[in-house]
């Protein structure tokens, strides 16, 4: 699935379909889909019902990593809080700043994240790499960058539960 979806989450469940059309032929039952909702508002979840697929839990990615509970009081601590993954670490540039086309009118970032406090980074590795571009990705925006370490345990066992494991 094209990440920049995300940028455009009222095209996720149809490009589901379109890719469960393709696969299910070849895999039959043995699908699942590894979307969480996204911003899709319930319609990921309608398909999938639709579908008879399961899908990963969470309104969102940062609930695999985080968990749906520490995710809740994160957001009830500060809900202006932008959160990053190691993906959208190393994305940002891409996803974010040219598609917001920040790289050409940078005076454009405080209408976009004028709401926003911080940036939280779910990192699943914490490579001085990624920090480096997790800490260029909060200035880009202006923010002050957290880092809360969350390896991929929450992804793996949300992924155990998909199949069944």
């Amino acid at each position: 699935m094209p990440p920049l979806l995300h940028n455009h989450p009222e095209k996720i469940s149809a490009q589901v379909g379109l890719v469960v059309g393709r696969l299910r032929p070849k895999y039959g039952a043995r699908l699942a889909v590894g979307y969480a909702d996204c911003g899709t508002y319930g319609a990921l979840d309608a398909l999938c019902t639709e579908l008879g697929l399961a899908r990963i839990g969470g309104a969102h990615c940062y609930d695999m990593f985080a968990g749906q509970r520490e995710m809740a009081a994160m957001f009830e601590a500060e809900p202006g809080t932008y959160v990053l993954t190691d993906f959208l670490v190393r994305s940002f540039g891409r996803l974010v700043v040219i598609e917001l086309g920040l790289d050409e009118h940078p005076e454009l970032r405080d209408d976009y994240f004028r709401h926003y406090r911080r940036v939280v980074w779910l990192a699943q590795r914490a490579t001085p790499e990624l920090l480096g571009l997790a800490e260029e990705a909060a200035a880009t925006i202006g923010l002050p960058l957290k880092v809360v370490p969350t390896g991929d345990v929450g992804l793996e066992r949300e992924l155990a539960a998909l199949i069944g494991v």
